[in-house]
């Protein structure tokens, strides 16, 4: 707190003395009431302060918590050296006195430490367009309870895995260091390493490190990715705390840590849509307490979801969305029986969202969202389209870019081989008169939608 001037030093001294000091970064939450009351604490001591609540309090959206609640991380601030501060021509041994609760020296290595401040909160920002469902509620009661027990969340791509751990952080006020894992992460990039900064070689901590001190929620995104330099978080998972060999210095969590990972597979190697997944170490996986299955979210939840995407861009079609809705749901049905190698993700609807608040053309919106597709596969999914919402046309011909040197056999038994595909999937999820009828009725509204 050595970089706060005497009103706001006064306030949280207060804060201290009224409600006594957190024991990490995810406990420093006060009230309205409780900011109020150290502002008459220090009136009452005459000691310089706030007339009204303090606008770096009030108007900041990532301090605000819940309903007049606040989070104040700098009540638990570490008062590291700024590395700009640092004299290029000596090093700084770590005292101490200079540490947080969760470190400790093992020898008496002298080295220049560097660490990010910890006035900056790392809530996450609450996204109002976000609908809890699936698993939210058991993961959000695991990471509420503040209890460490790390948890692996796997599924296919594209249906909200990691937002829901963001989101519920943002709800519950914790904070989440986000680190994503690929085949070159190691120990310097989780732990820390040596950096070269202003001319000298400082150490500066890693993701992990930081979360663990400040009892923070560590989401490991795509952790199966990683290779077996994962290994170096075996007693990270165990909550025991780690030994950083590069410092001599042991780090402990402090309360309230806690790791979460997020993956398209289970560890168990390479699948063909998930190029780069690996097969990863069984006492490494077995490590984690809880495995949650994430599938995509029922076509109700899913409407929910899609309707407040269109309300947050600026143009919303309820019909629309719910065609959509049913139109991934179709095309799911043929991937999971193993007729489609594509699907359409809840992520591919929000870009249609997207793309239909900026052109007002619902045809526009979804041949542009197609793009990332092959030939073949984006007139079979259009053409699915135009058949579940009555008011598209069909495929004109000529639609898809035909190249002289390539040959037709494979362009045309590929498309036939979709087309049949999903026909069988249309087959199950409509009535055949539904489907061929040029005159069918809404064929969504089987189940209400609300936003």
């Amino acid at each position: 707190m050595s970089n706060i001037d005497t009103r706001k030093r006064n306030f949280l001294n207060a804060l201290e003395i009224l409600h006594g000091k957190p024991a990490s970064i995810g406990d420093a939450t006060y009230s309205r009431e409780q900011c109020i009351a150290a502002i008459a604490q220090c009136y009452a001591n005459g000691e310089q302060t706030y007339s009204v609540l303090p606008a770096w309090l009030t108007q900041d959206k990532s301090r605000r918590v819940g309903r007049g609640q606040y989070s104040i991380p700098e009540m638990v601030s570490v008062e590291f050296t700024p590395a700009e501060n640092f004299d290029e021509n000596s090093t700084v041994e770590l005292q101490t006195a200079e540490t947080c609760d969760t470190m400790s020296s093992m020898n008496s290595n002298t080295f220049n430490l560097v660490a990010p401040s910890t006035d900056v909160s790392l809530v996450p920002v609450k996204n109002d367009t976000f609908v809890p469902w699936g698993h939210h509620d058991d993961i959000s009661t695991i990471l509420k309870s503040k209890q460490f027990a790390p948890v692996y969340i796997t599924g296919m791509s594209g249906n909200g895995k990691t937002t829901m751990v963001e989101q519920i952080c943002a709800a519950s006020g914790r904070e989440c260091i986000r680190v994503n894992i690929t085949a070159e992460t190691d120990e310097d990039d989780l732990i820390g390493g040596f950096r070269l900064i202003n001319g000298e070689t400082k150490f500066v901590f890693g993701g992990v490190v930081q979360a663990m001190q400040r009892g923070a929620i560590l989401l490991l995104d795509e952790i199966d990715l990683g290779t077996e330099r994962m290994m170096c978080l075996q007693p990270v998972l165990e909550g025991k705390g780690i030994y950083i060999k590069k410092i001599g210095m042991f780090v402990k969590p402090a309360q309230g840590f806690n790791v979460v990972a997020t993956a398209n597979t289970k560890g168990k190697g390479e699948s063909d849509r998930f190029v780069g997944t690996r097969c990863m170490n069984e006492a490494f996986l077995d490590r984690f307490s809880y495995w949650f299955e994430q599938d995509y979210a029922d076509k109700t939840i899913e409407a929910r979801i899609i309707i407040r995407k269109m309300k947050a861009y600026g143009k919303e079609d309820k019909e629309f969305a719910q065609y959509l809705v049913k139109w991934a749901e179709t095309i799911r049905l043929g991937f999971k029986e193993g007729g489609l190698d594509d699907i359409i993700t809840t992520r591919r609807l929000e870009e249609v969202c997207k793309a239909f608040a900026i052109f007002s053309d619902k045809q526009k919106a979804i041949k542009l969202t197609l793009t990332r597709f092959d030939p073949a596969t984006q007139e079979a999914f259009y053409n699915l389209y135009t058949k579940i919402d009555p008011t598209m046309l069909p495929t004109p011909e000529g639609m898809k870019e035909e190249k002289p040197s390539s040959p037709v056999v494979s362009v045309t038994s590929d498309a036939d081989e979709i087309k049949k595909a999903v026909d069988a999937a249309i087959a199950k999820m409509f009535p055949t008169s539904t489907v061929v009828d040029p005159n069918l009725t809404n064929p969504c509204t089987d189940y209400a939608v609300t936003a």
